[in-house]
C-alpha cells in the first residue's frame, strides 16, 4: 500500500470501554451510563437518546433503530431489528386509487408522499435492548435522563448539525403549519453554529417513555398525537398498528474474508451488499484478477474492481433485499435459503465473470442472478464497549434529512420516512403492502476473529459502522478492508478518503423500478470521489468508462460519518483488555475513554 494516512485525530484508547458517536455531548452521557455500572447496550441508548436532540436532522424517536451485540461471555455476536412497518390496512390497488399522484412513473412515491412514514420503531427498540441485553444496573430513567436533561436545559448545536439542520429548513416549511415550526426553527430560520436550542416538548415525551417504557409510545396520549397528525394527511397508519408493533431479534448474517468475519444484519436491512462485495473481491483475488500484494490503496485499479464488485451486488440487492418476515408469515416463503446461495463461492465466481478491468458493467445489461430457482418469478451512528468485553454496534435514523419533514405537534419531533425505500412494482419483492417492512438502509456493523482455543466461537475485532443511506455497506467494505487489507488503525481507516456510488441524478427515467432507489437502478452508476483521491486516478477511472465526480468541503457528507472501536490483541497488550477508538473527521464527534 502507499504510505500511511495523515490523520487529524489520534486513535484513543482505553482498558474499561469507548464511547464513540458523532457528538460529544451524547459520548458524555454514554461515560455516565457506564460509570453507574451500565453496559454497552444501556450506554447506546443513552448515546442515541442524546443524538436526538442534538442531531435532529439526523435522528429522532420517530425513526428507526438497528443494533449488533458482542457479547463477549457467550463469544458470540446478537443482532435487533428495530424498523417499523407499513400501515395495516395500506395496499397497492388502494394507493393507485385514493391517491395516484403520489407515484411517480418510476414507480416510486412521489417527493412528499405521506405514505413513506412508517411506524417508528426504534422506541420499542431501545426498550427491548435493555430489557434483554442490558445490565440490569440502570434503570430506563437513568439511562433517558441525559436526553431529558438537554432537551428542557438545552444545548448549543454544533457545527456540522447546523449545516445539515440549514438544508432541510425548506422541507420542514413546505411540510408543516408555521406554528409548529417554533421547536426546529426558531425565529423561521434554522439555527446556525454555536446557537442555544431547547426543545421542551421533546423533553415532557421523553419523561413519559422513561416512566412507562415502550406502551407510553406505541399507546396512550403519544400515540393519539402521531394518528392525529398523519390522518390529517391521508396517512391509514392506526393506533392499533402502534400498539401492535414489535421489535425483531435476528440472527445476524455473516462472510469470512482476510482472517475475519463480518457480521451485518439480515433482510430487510441492506448488509448483505456488504458481504457480497467481499465475496466478489475474495473471488477475485482467488482468479488472479487482483494481485493482493501488489494493488494500491485508492488507485484506479483498487477503485475500480471495488465500484464493479458494489454494482453487482446493489443489483442483487434489488431482488432480494425485501421482508423476509413478512413473505414467511404471508405466503409461507422462506428465503434465508437464498440468503445462504448468495454467498455461496460457486454463485460468486460466476458473477466475476460480468468484472473486466479494462471497461465498466453496463448497469442496463446486468441482471440480478438466480441462486435458486424459485424466485425466477419474481442515519446516526454510534458505538460503545465495556469492561466486561462487550460492544454495542448502534444506528438510529430517520433516513432522509429530517426524515419525512413532518412535525407532531407539540411532541417535539418528526417521523422517518423509511417506505420510500419500497418500490410500487407488484413485480417486486419490495413492493409495498400494508404491516410490511421496507428496504432498509441502516446498517450496523462488527467484525470477529475466530476464538484461538475454542472452534465455533469468536473474538471480538471491532464494532464499527458508517451512517449514510446507501453508502453505508459502502463505506463498511472500505473501512474492512482499510483495516485488514491496507493494515490501518482505527482513525487512519475513518480518515482515508472514501468514494461512493449513486445513481446518475440526470437519467430517472431509466430507474428500473425495482428493489430500492440505489446505486444501481438506474442505467449509470456515478462515483463520488473525496478529496484525497488524486485527479490521475479520476482521470483513469473515467476512461474506463465510470462516470465520476468529486465532493468536497460540506458535499463531504455524501461518505458518511462513522466509528470504530477496536480491541486490541497481541504482545503490547500483556493479555490486559484493551481497546482503541477512532471517531470521523467528517463528524462533530469524537471517541471517548473511560476512566
Amino acid at each position: 500500500m502507499e504510505g500511511p494516512i495523515n490523520s487529524r485525530r489520534s486513535t484513543v484508547y482505553s482498558t474499561k470501554g469507548i464511547v464513540s458517536s458523532t457528538q460529544p455531548l451524547a459520548n458524555a452521557a454514554g461515560i455516565k451510563i457506564l460509570s453507574l455500572g451500565g453496559n454497552c447496550v444501556d450506554a447506546s441508548v443513552a448515546v442515541s437518546a442524546c443524538l436526538c436532540v442534538l442531531e435532529p436532522s439526523s435522528t429522532g424517536i420517530g425513526g428507526d433503530c438497528f443494533s449488533l451485540l458482542y457479547k463477549n461471555d457467550e463469544k458470540k455476536v446478537l443482532g435487533l431489528n428495530g424498523s417499523g412497518r407499513s400501515a395495516s390496512a395500506l395496499s397497492l390497488d388502494w394507493l393507485k386509487e385514493n391517491y395516484p399522484d403520489h407515484i411517480l412513473p418510476t414507480l416510486r412515491f412521489s417527493r412528499d408522499s405521506v405514505f413513506k412514514v412508517q411506524v417508528p420503531g426504534a422506541i420499542a427498540a431501545w426498550c427491548d435492548l435493555i430489557d434483554t441485553w442490558g445490565s440490569g444496573k440502570v434503570t430506563l430513567e437513568d439511562i433517558l435522563a441525559p436526553a431529558i436533561e438537554l432537551a428542557d436545559n438545552g444545548f448549543v448545536v454544533s457545527e456540522i448539525s447546523a449545516s445539515l439542520w440549514k438544508d432541510a429548513e425548506k422541507k420542514l416549511k413546505r411540510l408543516n403549519d408555521r406554528d409548529q415550526l417554533g421547536i426546529f426553527l426558531p425565529n423561521g430560520k434554522a439555527p446556525v453554529k454555536g446557537q442555544f436550542m431547547q426543545n421542551k416538548a421533546l423533553a415532557e415525551t421523553l419523561r413519559i417513555i422513561a416512566k412507562y417504557g415502550k406502551k407510553g409510545f406505541y399507546e396512550g396520549e403519544i400515540a393519539k398525537s402521531i394518528v392525529s397528525e398523519l390522518s390529517k394527511r391521508g396517512s391509514l397508519i392506526s393506533e392499533n398498528d402502534l400498539a401492535s408493533h414489535a421489535s425483531t431479534f435476528v440472527e445476524p448474517i455473516s462472510y469470512s474474508f482476510l482472517g475475519c468475519k463480518l457480521w451485518e444484519i439480515p433482510p430487510n436491512g441492506s448488509g448483505i451488499v456488504a458481504l457480497m462485495t467481499l465475496g466478489l473481491l475474495n473471488e477475485l483475488i482467488k482468479a488472479g484478477v487482483i494481485d493482493f500484494e501488489t494493488i494500491k490503496h485508492n488507485s484506479a485499479e483498487y477503485l475500480h474492481v471495488l465500484a464493479e464488485c458494489l454494482k453487482l451486488s446493489f443489483k442483487d440487492s434489488d431482488a432480494y433485499v425485501n421482508d423476509f418476515e413478512y413473505f414467511i408469515k404471508n405466503h409461507d416463503l422462506d428465503q434465508n435459503a437464498t440468503l445462504k446461495s448468495l454467498l455461496d463461492e460457486s454463485y460468486l465466481s460466476e458473477r466475476i465473470g460480468l468484472i473486466k478491468k479494462d471497461r465498466i458493467i453496463n448497469n442496463r445489461h446486468i441482471k440480478h442472478g438466480i441462486p435458486n430457482s424459485m424466485f425466477k418469478s419474481d442515519t446516526v451512528y454510534l458505538t460503545v464497549s465495556d469492561e466486561e468485553g462487550n460492544a454495542s454496534s448502534f444506528i438510529n435514523s430517520l433516513y432522509e434529512n429530517f426524515g419525512s419533514g413532518i412535525v407532531v405537534p407539540d411532541r417535539g419531533f418528526v417521523l422517518q420516512n423509511r417506505g420510500g425505500n419500497f418500490n410500487l412494482n407488484p413485480q417486486s419483492k419490495n413492493c409495498l403492502a400494508g404491516n410490511k417492512r421496507s428496504y432498509h438502509t441502516i446498517i450496523p456493523g462488527m467484525i470477529t476473529i475466530g476464538d484461538q482455543h475454542r472452534a465455533g466461537l469468536e473474538d471480538l475485532y471491532a464494532s464499527f459502522g458508517v451512517m449514510g443511506g446507501f453508502n453505508q455497506p459502502q463505506a463498511h467494505v472500505q473501512i474492512y478492508l482499510n483495516m485488514l487489507w491496507f493494515d490501518m488503525d482505527p482513525q487512519e481507516a475513518l480518515d482515508a478518503p472514501r468514494i461512493c456510488l449513486f445513481p446518475h441524478p440526470d437519467l430517472e427515467t431509466t430507474d428500473t423500478g425495482l428493489g430500492s432507489d440505489g446505486p444501481a437502478s438506474r442505467d449509470v452508476t456515478c462515483i463520488g470521489l473525496e478529496d484525497g483521491i488524486s485527479e490521475a486516478t479520476a482521470a483513469e477511472l473515467t476512461r474506463l468508462g465510470h462516470d465520476v465526480r468529486f465532493f468536497r468541503n460540506n458535499g463531504r457528507q455524501l461518505f458518511g460519518r462513522g466509528q470504530i472501536i477496536c480491541k486490541e490483541s497481541g504482545w503490547k497488550t500483556g493479555g490486559h483488555l484493551v481497546y482503541s477508538g477512532g471517531s470521523d473527521l467528517r463528524g462533530d464527534g469524537a471517541s471517548v475513554p473511560l476512566i
